[in-house]
Formats: C-alpha cells, structure tokens, sequence
C-alpha cells in the first residue's frame, strides 16, 4: 500500500498487488494497481492513525526535526495482520519512505 502524500496531506493511496504466484509489486511486472483517493473507507483506520499520530513524529525520528517535511514523498506499507482481519484492526508496517521516485507519472 502507497500513500502519496504532498508535504502532510494525503492525495492518494495505491494498492500494489503482485500477479499470481508473483512476490514483487514493482511496476513492469504484471502486478495489479489499485487506485483510491484520500478518503477511502477501506483504509480510514490507518490513514487516521498515520496523519494524526505518526506523521509529525517521522522528521524527529529520522534526526531531522529542525528540516520541513519532502514536498512530494511516499510511504509505503506492508500488512503484517492475519488474513481476514478486520480492517480497523489491521496493522500496518512502513516498508519504506521515498522522496526520489515516487511515481508521479500517474498523477500528471
């Protein structure tokens, strides 16, 4: 899961799945993109949790309070819960965060 942000604020979330019997979701592989905006219901829990709580604690963890938030960057997410967990109670684990390539393509 994708969350493109621009500066704080969410402006689009994308679920990367990888093709059958696949183990990457990079692009070029045959993985399946899921496109969702902002808002999307199915991911409230974690969009919640992560604009409200996490994001203003990240500069600070990495050592970087003093420095403004990337102007575009992603976060990425992995799933770490059981399958069929109920989404409020899914828990989500940064995979990585990027401020170089973050797939703008799309979004032009």
């Amino acid at each position: 899961l994708r969350y493109n942000m621009v500066g704080d604020a969410l402006i689009g979330i994308i679920h990367k799945k990888p093709k059958e019997g696949g183990i990457s979701a990079v692009g070029g592989t045959g993985s399946v993109y899921t496109y969702y905006g902002p808002k999307e219901k199915k991911f409230a829990s974690l969009t919640k949790s992560f604009v409200t709580i996490d994001l203003p604690t990240i500069m600070p963890a990495l050592g970087l309070g003093d420095e403004p938030i990337p102007l575009w960057w992603t976060s990425d997410f992995i799933n770490s819960s059981p399958p069929g967990t109920a989404a409020k109670d899914e828990k989500w684990i940064v995979g990585e965060f990027n401020c170089s390539c973050v797939g703008i393509s799309k979004c032009l």
